[in-house]
C-alpha cells in the first residue's frame, strides 16, 4: 500500500524546519574582519523572523489577521499603552496621530486649519510633515546642541490663542524633559504628541517614553530598534483616540470590523449617519477624511518575533553608546559629545558628535574620512528643515533665532551603535576618529 500523502499541516512544519536551514545557509552573520563595510544601522534577526515570515505567508492572508492581531496587543503590553495600532511606517504613524488630533471626536479641542502646533526646528521631516498636511501651522523651536531636543526654555513664547497641541521627538532616543513639556501642555489643555520613532525603550524617571503625551509613535524601519522592513505604530491609552486614529488608518471609515469580519457592531444596517439615508451599510460609512495606512500580516509576523528582542537590543545599544562615550571622552576640546537629563536613560538610535567650530576640521572632512574608511555616517536628518527647499513658503512661525538648528545642520553627524555592532566595530571606529583628530592636530 502506497504511503499517505503528508497533509497541510504536515507540509506546513517540512516548509518551516527547512526555512530554519535555509537562514543558517543565506543568513547567519559572518563574523566581522577589519576593513568591513560598518553600517550605521541594519536588521538584526535570527531563524526565528524568517520562520515566522514564511507562515505567515504560507496563510497568504495579505492584510491584517492573525499575526497583526498579535502583534498589537503584544505591543500595547510591551509599551504600557491600552491600544496599539499598526500601520505601514512610522511616517504614516505620525500622520495618523496627528490627524486623530484634528477628527470630530475631540470635540472643542480639535485641531482645525490655521490653528498652531508646537514643534522642533531640527528633527525628521514627517515630525512637521503631519502639521502642514492637516492646515495647521508649525510653531519653530530651537534644538539644543548635546541633547538634540527641542530648547523648551521658551514654551511660553511659542504660545497663542492658536495653540493645539506639542509634536515633538525623542531625538536619536534621547528622551526630552517631559515633566517640563507635560506640565506646560496640561497647564494650557493642549495635546501632546510623542514622536518615539527613535526611541522605543528609552525611559523618563523609570517611566517608558510614549506614556506621558495623549498618544505617541513608533518607527519600524530596519534602522530602528525592532523592524517590519516598512511599519510603525500608533499607541495611546485613549479610547477616544484609538477611535479616530483607526478610523484616519482604514479609509476614514465609522465601522471598526477587523478584516474579513461583518456586524461587529450588531447593526450593521441599522444606523444613520451624516445626510446618508437610514440603514446605509456601516462597512461603507465615512465619518473622517483618512488614507489606507495599514500594515500586512507578513510584516506582523517579523514584528512579533522582533518584540521578543526589543529589551536585549535595547541593552546593546545603550552598552554601545556608552563605550564610544567613554572612549571618545578624551576628546571634548574637538566635539561636543552627546548628553542626557539626569532622568532620562535613553535608547540610543545613534551615536552623534558634533564638531567644534574651533577644532581645526570639518564636520563634512570627518565624516568623508569615516566614509572612506568603511564607516557609514548619517547627518542628523534634516538640520534646520526651514532650510529645506520643501518648506520654502510654507506658512509657519518661528520662536528665537534658531542658532541651534542652524550648529546642528552645519556641524552634527551620527554613527552607529544598532546592535549588530560588536567590540571589533566599534574599536574602529574610535581608532579611526582618534587617528583623524590626531593628524589634524599636529
Amino acid at each position: 500500500m502506497p504511503d499517505a500523502k503528508p497533509d497541510a499541516h504536515q507540509l506546513r512544519r517540512q516548509i518551516l524546519d527547512l526555512t530554519r536551514q535555509f537562514y543558517a545557509q543565506a543568513h547567519k552573520p559572518a563574523p566581522y574582519k577589519q576593513g568591513g563595510k560598518i553600517p550605521y544601522a541594519g536588521r538584526v534577526f535570527d531563524e526565528n523572523e524568517l520562520v515566522s515570515l514564511v507562515d505567515s505567508s504560507l496563510d497568504f492572508w495579505l492584510t491584517a489577521g492573525r499575526f497583526s492581531a498579535r502583534f498589537e496587543k503584544e505591543l500595547a503590553a510591551y509599551t504600557h499603552h491600552k491600544h496599539a495600532l499598526f500601520v505601514n511606517s512610522g511616517s504614516s504613524a505620525n500622520l495618523v496621530a496627528l490627524s486623530a488630533l484634528t477628527s470630530p471626536l475631540m470635540g472643542s479641542r480639535r485641531i482645525r486649519a490655521g490653528d498652531e502646533v508646537i514643534t522642533c526646528a531640527a528633527s525628521f521631516p514627517t515630525t512637521v510633515n503631519p502639521i502642514l498636511q492637516n492646515g495647521a501651522v508649525p510653531v519653530f523651536l530651537d534644538a539644543e546642541v548635546g541633547t538634540y531636543n527641542m530648547d523648551l526654555s521658551r514654551l511660553e513664547e511659542a504660545l497663542s490663542d492658536k495653540s493645539r497641541a506639542v509634536m515633538a521627538a525623542h531625538c536619536l532616543g534621547n528622551p526630552f524633559d517631559l515633566d517640563k513639556l507635560v506640565s506646560f501642555c496640561k497647564k494650557h489643555e493642549l495635546f501632546l504628541v510623542e514622536d518615539c520613532c527613535d526611541a522605543l525603550g528609552a525611559t523618563w524617571d523609570g517611566k517608558l517614553v510614549g506614556t506621558y503625551g495623549d498618544v505617541a509613535t513608533l518607527s519600524f524601519y530596519p534602522a530602528h530598534h525592532i523592524t517590519t522592513g516598512e511599519g510603525g505604530a500608533v499607541l495611546t491609552s485613549s479610547a477616544l483616540i484609538k477611535r479616530a486614529a483607526e478610523s484616519m488608518r482604514d479609509w476614514g471609515r465609522d465601522c471598526w470590523c477587523v478584516p474579513g469580519a461583518d456586524n461587529t457592531c450588531g447593526k450593521r444596517f441599522g444606523w444613520q449617519l451624516g445626510d446618508l439615508p437610514f440603514g446605509y451599510d456601516h462597512k461603507y460609512t465615512y465619518s473622517h477624511v483618512g488614507y489606507n495606512l495599514k500594515a500586512s500580516d507578513m510584516q506582523a509576523a517579523v514584528g512579533c518575533e522582533q518584540l521578543k528582542k526589543a529589551d536585549a537590543f535595547v541593552a546593546a545599544r545603550r552598552k554601545n553608546h556608552a563605550y564610544l562615550l567613554k572612549a571618545l571622552s578624551a576628546y571634548d576640546s574637538y566635539f561636543i559629545l552627546p548628553r542626557s537629563l539626569p532622568k532620562a536613560n535613553p535608547s540610543p538610535f545613534g551615536f552623534v558628535l558634533t564638531v567644534r567650530e574651533d577644532a581645526g576640521f570639518t564636520r563634512n572632512e570627518i565624516t568623508a574620512h569615516l566614509e572612506k574608511s568603511g564607516i557609514a555616517t548619517r547627518l542628523l536628518f534634516a538640520g534646520n528643515i526651514l532650510k529645506q527647499p520643501a518648506y520654502r513658503g510654507t506658512k509657519h512661525r518661528v520662536v528665537g533665532e534658531l542658532r541651534g538648528a542652524d550648529q546642528i545642520m552645519n556641524n552634527s553627524f551620527w554613527v552607529g551603535v544598532y546592535p549588530g555592532l560588536g567590540q571589533a566595530q566599534l574599536d574602529f571606529m574610535i581608532e579611526r576618529i582618534s587617528s583623524f583628530v590626531k593628524q589634524k592636530k599636529n
